[in-house]
């Protein structure tokens, strides 16, 4: 082989290794994007770069995997939507202390599946693995409960926090927590959904 056939062999090589790991590195992208999906973007808006993300994104793929979720049995499944009934039923005589209720019952099922109970930021970044897409949901519910302990929120944004953490704690559940049963075994004095209005 003459010189000049060694460097195209060894520049043609470099250009298929270039493409080879623009490729892998571009899949890996849109994996992390289908799975964590507007959790991606925002992640990638906090962090100096997108390597920097992605690289978080990666970690929480891998702190998630160790943990030991568990599906609910159908009693509990049907204990959680009755006590998420129950809450909606106590929101119009007390939205206040429904919407710390509601964050209760939440916390309590994010337990009970088997993610760690500790603090909001950790939460999110376990739940951001196979919940991604409901935990804008879960934030503004989690602000609104913060400005209602100041005293700072209205009843429409605690009706509004409820309505957030239903999306949550439906997508946990796996079922709407309301509506699933027929409307005769409902009770009779249940007033209507507070969060589908």
């Amino acid at each position: 082989m003459s010189p000049t056939q060694v460097v195209v062999v060894v520049l043609a090589v470099l250009v298929v290794a270039v493409l080879v790991a623009v490729a892998v590195v571009t899949g890996r992208r849109r994996a992390l994007k289908r799975r964590f999906g507007p959790e991606y973007d925002r992640v990638v808006t906090e962090r100096d770069s997108r390597t920097a993300a992605e690289r978080e994104l990666r970690d929480r793929e891998r702190r998630h995997a160790e943990l030991e979720l568990t599906p609910l049995d159908p009693q509990a499944r049907a204990r959680y939507a009755a006590a998420w009934e129950e809450l909606q039923v106590r929101f119009v005589d007390s939205p206040a202390e429904t919407v710390g209720d509601a964050d209760e019952l939440v916390s309590r099922l994010i337990a009970d599946r088997g993610y760690p109970a500790g603090d909001f930021p950790e939460q999110i970044a376990h739940l951001s693995v196979e919940h991604a897409r409901t935990l804008t949901h879960y934030r503004e519910a989690h602000e609104i409960r913060l400005r209602n302990e100041r005293g700072e929120a209205s009843t429409e944004e605690l009706r509004q926090a409820v309505v957030h953490y239903r999306t949550l704690f439906a997508d946990l559940l796996g079922e709407d927590p309301v509506g699933q049963r027929p409307p005769a075994q409902r009770r009779p004095d249940s007033p209507h959904d507070v969060t589908s209005r």
